[in-house]
């Protein structure tokens, strides 16, 4: 497999062999992974994610140069020809676990009991449903149940 921006080798990783800390180096900031998440939800222009997110200009310039340099996001010409829009690539498709799984626990851990909140949905109008880990042996998995094998 070939070697891409976010797994060449960067001597200003937080923990260089921990899967977790690479990606929290790549999208770990207050802003990426809402960039991210308003792009797998249509958002393809600069403007559109300025106004879906309010984040500043500056701060959003920086955050859509990252995501494209790590091969999260990818440029093309907007269909219009006027104007450039950013594009998940299959790395940044791949995060939609990621986002999920965070978004779930928000709606168990970051709002009141009967706060209302988005929901997400499938093609159907049915609510996604609660993903859960689960083992080789399809039994679940949790921090209980797993342990951290370093490779050498």
């Amino acid at each position: 497999m070939p070697r891409t921006a976010a797994s060449a080798p960067n001597s200003e990783w937080t923990d260089p062999d921990c899967p977790v800390a690479r990606t929290l180096d790549l999208v770990g900031d207050r802003w990426s992974l809402l960039v991210v998440r308003d792009a797998m939800d249509g958002a393809r222009s600069f403007t559109e994610f300025q106004r879906r997110t309010g984040i500043a200009r500056n701060i959003l310039t920086d955050r859509l140069r990252k995501l494209t340099a790590h091969g999260l996001l990818a440029q093309r010409t907007a269909p219009s020809g006027r104007r450039q829009e950013y594009v998940l690539t299959d790395a940044g498709r791949d995060l939609f676990a990621v986002i999920l799984t965070l978004r779930q626990w928000g709606e168990r851990h970051a709002f009141s009991p009967g706060e209302p909140h988005s929901m997400l949905v499938d093609q159907h109008g049915a609510v996604v449903p609660e993903v859960a880990p689960v083992g080789a042996d399809g039994d679940l998995v949790d921090a209980d149940s797993t342990r951290v094998q370093r490779s050498r």
